[in-house]
């Protein structure tokens, strides 16, 4: 099996098109969803940064607070069949409505059906408690960056 290779950042514009490229995959309501869910989330975590990538299963985009994949607190993940919203320590999380799926002994997932999903109480919080126990914290301040981790040469079907 070979591993994909890395790939290292580029340009702001560059990795914003390579981004781009990437969602365009998706059949347009995935598209939109991926969009919507990115679109919040950099609201939601203005100094995190996003490291996409573009693997053999899934498209993904992790937010944390460092270039380090160790250190990245949850992502969107996105298949032909749907997004989801995958928190990478989720099972240490109060879930008090129940609302992580999973059951490994680190990550909890939840399936969203919109962007407005984020803004549910239950969902907030989870979110929250996610981001206040990241092992690395979130910057104050400034702004995240956009990088570009790996791109599969062998993918499954996005559409």
């Amino acid at each position: 099996m070979k591993k994909a290779a890395k790939v290292a950042s580029t340009t702001p514009a560059g990795a914003k098109k390579q981004l781009d490229s990437f969602i365009d995959k998706f059949e347009p309501k995935n598209r939109a969803l991926i969009r919507a869910v990115r679109k919040e989330l950099r609201k939601q975590l203005p100094t995190a940064n996003e490291l996409v990538y573009d693997n053999y299963n899934f498209f993904v985009i992790g937010y944390g607070s460092t270039e380090r994949p160790s250190d990245a607190i949850l992502s969107i993940a996105a298949a032909a069949n749907g997004v989801g919203l995958c928190l990478i320590h989720g099972a240490i999380l109060p879930d008090p409505k129940k609302i992580l799926q999973g059951s490994g002994k680190q990550t909890r997932f939840i399936r969203l059906e919109s962007a407005k999903t984020l803004a549910r109480p239950e969902v907030a919080a989870v979110l929250a408690a996610a981001v206040a126990k990241a092992k690395t914290p979130l910057l104050a301040s400034g702004g995240g960056k956009l990088i570009i981790r790996s791109i599969s040469k062998k993918q499954r079907p996005r559409r």
